[in-house]
């Protein structure tokens, strides 16, 4: 089973209702680019050099943005569906016809959407049954009882209590929940705008 490295941090945020208490928050160790996720893929059983790998990759990340700005959703089975919405400003016109792309609209968001098929469902919640979590203080305490000495690493999120993992930058509070779809664009979703933001239906 996969394992997942969090650690448990205080909410910092005077104005949040969860000021004070404390929440877990994923340790991520490392993030891995194009380059070095060829060579992982290249490694596991693959017959392809890491240079093919590489450049597929490449490829996939170009077409999947030609294909989001050219109004498609782009769906890779056992992942999920990449999708675009737009952000409106929070004053949106008054009438139909005075609408303005340049005047009402705030951004274009790329969200994703994990398949949620029965078979390959990585929802939030089905996502959560498939990892094993363990807490970075255990490993830290068992690596100074080692090495008599302390010892970190790894790469640690800030603003405790938020939701600030790589997959959500789309801000609001964590209050000790699961996140549902990601949103690689972040803001609010503020009127006539597509609402969902790429939440699981879970």
């Amino acid at each position: 089973m996969a394992k997942i490295l969090y650690e448990v941090k205080q909410n910092q945020n005077e104005y949040s209702t969860a000021y004070g208490k404390w929440y877990a928050q994923i340790k991520a160790l490392e993030t891995l680019n194009t380059r070095r996720l060829a060579q992982h893929i290249s490694e596991h059983g693959s017959i392809y050099t890491p240079d093919v790998v590489y450049g597929v990759l490449e490829k996939f990340r170009s077409c999947l943005l030609e294909m989001l700005l050219n109004s498609k959703k782009v769906k890779i089975e056992g992942l999920g569906t990449f999708y675009c919405t737009l952000e409106n400003q929070k004053n949106g016109a008054l009438k139909k016809e005075d609408f303005n792309v340049n005047k009402h609209l705030k951004a274009l968001h790329i969200r994703f959407l994990p398949e949620q098929n029965t078979e390959e469902n990585i929802s939030s919640r089905e996502f959560l049954k498939k990892a094993e979590f363990i807490n970075i203080d255990s490993l830290l305490k068992s690596d100074e009882s080692e090495n008599g000495g302390d010892s970190t690493g790894g790469e640690s999120s800030n603003g405790s209590g938020e939701n600030e993992g790589e997959n959500n930058t789309g801000g609001g509070e964590n209050n000790g929940g699961t996140g549902g779809g990601s949103d690689t664009g972040g803001g609010d979703n503020n009127g006539g705008g597509d609402g969902t933001g790429g939440l699981d239906k879970d």
